[in-house]
């Protein structure tokens, strides 16, 4: 029902920026709760942040909070991660994902649709 894209990935230096974007299908994509969600060969896939369908909620992973950024234009069916002050150990396959339930969850069972991610390399 919901199919979701990322783009934007690449390698930045240490300190840099990347913005990451995921498009998605879908005629009622305002009532979707999005997530961003990151993994690296070995670990389990991590929560990064989340919004609800309207931007009213924003939640964050202890980890990035103050240094990235989720938002959403649902004109466009498009949610954005804005990451600034890079480090290596934000290198990863990011992934956005989607949930029809309520609530920002940080689970990875919570959320049923997922993109095929991009990866972001941050090194020197």
């Amino acid at each position: 029902q919901v199919q979701l894209v990322e783009s934007g990935g690449g390698s930045v230096q240490p300190g840099g920026s990347l913005r990451l974007s995921c498009a998605a299908s879908g005629r009622t994509f305002s009532s979707y709760t999005m997530g961003w969600f990151r993994q690296v060969p070995g670990k389990e896939r991590m929560f990064v942040a989340a919004i609800s369908g309207s931007s009213e909620s924003t939640y964050y992973a202890r980890s990035v909070k103050g240094r990235f950024t989720i938002s959403r234009d649902n004109a466009k069916n498009t949610v954005a991660l804005q990451m600034g002050s890079l480090k290596p150990e934000d290198t990863a396959v990011y992934y956005c994902a989607a949930t029809f339930d309520d609530g920002l969850g940080s689970l990875v069972g919570r959320y049923d649709y997922w993109g095929q991610g991009t990866q972001v390399t941050v090194s020197s």
